[in-house]
């Protein structure tokens, strides 16, 4: 693996610093604290058509979600106007 010099201020290295792990490389605490994936990373990887597909699927569940209840409140009495 290939690496980097880069500058940084240095309230920014005591920042990182203190959040560096013992057994913890400065490498590796910079990408702990800078996370995984962004969410930007799943761009792109559902066709328009699958998204859509799920869009669907969700909205569906939902709705069978809200059924559920209604029934349940019809079926123990429940009133709508409380």
């Amino acid at each position: 693996m290939s690496t980097r010099n880069v500058r940084l201020d240095e309230d920014v290295y005591e920042r990182i610093k203190s959040e560096k792990r013992p057994n913890e490389t400065f490498s590796e605490t910079v990408e702990r604290l800078i996370g995984g994936a962004s969410l930007l990373d799943l761009a792109e990887i559902l066709s328009d058509e699958k998204a859509d597909e799920f869009r669907r699927a969700i909205d569906e569940s939902d709705g069978a979600g809200t059924r559920e209840v209604d029934e349940l409140v019809d079926r123990f009495g429940g009133d709508d106007d409380t």
